[in-house]
């Protein structure tokens, strides 16, 4: 039986107190890339949800050296997890699993069509979502993974009260993979909540999402990047990293701000003279239609079709109308890792090795190697 969430916050409260018997005096977050901020929240990535083989003996990656886990949860939703860990400086970091070989994991990645960025879902307990995770009314986001932030945030909100009431003002969020997707979404719903001052206005958030793929479309990222995280969002890409270049993404005429050249195109053409009008009626519908049948097609087989596979996962799951785009675009202060001829000796490229490139250890190599290296 799943322990009352009341209890798990007291748990975790109880342990922040201890770690703080002989506090160091804290230093609140500051903007901007630290290599060694996301060095030991790497770290701690890579032990979110893991098994042991996963980062020890020939994996071996070593522990972070200033934070401790205080709290792990259940699988949730599409076997989401997440993970609360606490410094004796008071400051916390929210981890957010990836990706896991199980089918509703793989869902939550599949199930990619758009909603708005704004609105509410019923979860099958009956219990509402209403969110909201940007003030810019044409922002939209993926709907597993808006799915999945619902699952998660049930459980953190309880915690960073309890945490709140310890004295941790200063929040990390980070996540790899899918993990680091949904920390975007996670992020954004948060600052949202502080905007709205639905959160105390001391409360600081900083993001370091690793190897995640697109959250959203470019109306989110302007308003993640603009509003929510002026120089506390980062989205750190391995270069030869396959899955931050996903979802696909389809730009149609309609994804364009309102004002635009392409707006009145047709009444435009249809003033030219004939054959003119009909040669270039003919190139607009060449160049606009396939782009505009295939976001049709996009929502209809990993919206739409997808939909009744989730509701059987989920029964009485409702989520809003679909956003009709499918235009995803990456999110956040992009930090670009370039791998060398170093790295190339270390992770052997292999086509038929999807994921050399992703996984917790090649960014790890990238970003500190010193880190992979076993004490004698």
């Amino acid at each position: 039986m799943r322990k009352p969430i009341f209890f798990l916050s007291l748990i975790s409260c109880i342990t922040v107190n201890i770690l703080m018997i002989a506090p160091v005096a804290a230093q609140r977050l500051q903007p901007g890339y630290d290599v060694n901020e996301l060095s030991e929240l790497l770290c701690v990535s890579v032990r979110t949800g893991a098994e042991a083989h996963y980062y020890s003996d020939s994996n071996y990656v070593a522990p972070p050296t200033r934070f401790q886990r205080a709290y792990r949860s259940a699988e949730m939703g599409f076997r989401n997890l997440w993970e609360l860990w606490v410094s004796p400086n008071k400051q916390a970091v929210i981890s957010i699993r990836g990706t896991i070989a199980q089918k509703e994991s793989w869902l939550a990645n599949f199930y990619a069509a758009m909603v708005p960025a704004k609105g509410k879902l019923l979860l099958p307990d009956n219990s509402e979502f209403n969110y909201q995770l940007a003030t810019d009314e044409k922002a939209a986001v993926h709907v597993g993974w808006l799915i999945s932030t619902a699952y998660l945030l049930k459980e953190i909100m309880p915690q960073i009260d309890s945490c709140y009431k310890a004295g941790i003002k200063d929040f990390y969020i980070t996540g790899h993979s899918q993990g680091g997707a949904i920390s975007y979404l996670v992020a954004a719903y948060l600052q949202q909540q502080k905007l709205n001052n639905s959160l105390p206005p001391d409360i600081l958030f900083k993001t370091y999402c690793t190897a995640a793929p697109k959250p959203g479309n470019l109306y989110f990222a302007y308003d993640y990047e603009v509003n929510s995280f002026p120089g506390f969002g980062f989205n750190v890409v391995n270069t030869t990293d396959w899955v931050p270049e996903v979802p696909f993404s389809i730009q149609t005429i309609k994804d364009y701000n309102t004002i635009n050249p392409f707006t009145n195109a047709k009444s435009m053409i249809r003033k030219q003279k004939f054959p003119k009008n009909l040669v270039l009626k003919h190139v607009y519908n060449r160049l606009s239609k396939p782009a505009i049948k295939a976001q049709r097609a996009y929502e209809k087989y990993l919206g739409k079709m997808l939909q009744k596979e989730i509701n059987g996962l989920l029964k009485g799951i409702e989520v809003p109308e679909f956003y009709s785009s499918n235009h995803y675009v990456r999110t956040g202060i992009t930090i670009a890792l370039q791998p060398t001829n170093d790295y190339y000796q270390h992770y052997k490229q292999d086509a038929a090795n999807a994921f050399i490139n992703h996984m917790h250890h090649p960014y790890i190599y990238l970003v500190n190697p010193a880190l992979l290296k076993k004490p004698e």
